[in-house]
C-alpha cells in the first residue's frame, strides 16, 4: 500500500496501463463530485464486491479527505491487491488538479 499525491495519480491515470480507480465514498458524495472513470464501491461494500476488482491491476482508491481510502487500501492490500491511496482525497484533487470541480 502506498499513498500518492494528486499529481502522481494524474500521471498514472494518463499512462498506457492505468490503475483501476475506485471511489470508496457513499453515493450521495459521488453525486457532488467524482474523478472521471472511477468505480464507486462504498467502503462498507468492499468485502461483498471484491469480484469487481481485478487482482492483476493496481487499484487507486480515493475518498473525501483520504482517511477512508487509506483504510480501504490497507484492507485490500491484506487481501492480496496492489493498492494506492490518494492523499488528501478528492478535496485535494479538486484543489490541485481540477479547480473547477465542486467541493464540499
Amino acid at each position: 500500500m502506498k499513498e500518492i499525491d494528486p499529481t502522481e495519480l494524474q500521471e498514472m491515470l494518463a499512462a498506457e496501463e492505468p490503475p483501476l480507480l475506485v471511489d470508496v465514498r457513499e453515493p450521495v458524495e459521488a453525486e457532488i463530485a467524482q474523478i472521471g472513470g472511477s468505480l464507486l464501491i462504498p467502503m462498507g461494500s468492499l468485502p461483498q464486491r471484491l469480484q469487481e476488482i481485478p487482482k492483476e491491476r493496481p487499484v487507486a482508491l480515493y475518498c473525501h479527505h483520504g482517511v477512508r481510502s487509506l483504510y480501504a487500501a490497507e484492507w485490500l492490500a491484506r487481501q492480496g491487491y496492489r493498492t494506492l491511496s490518494l492523499a488528501g482525497g478528492i478535496d485535494r484533487w479538486a484543489a490541485e488538479i481540477e479547480p473547477a470541480m465542486r467541493r464540499y
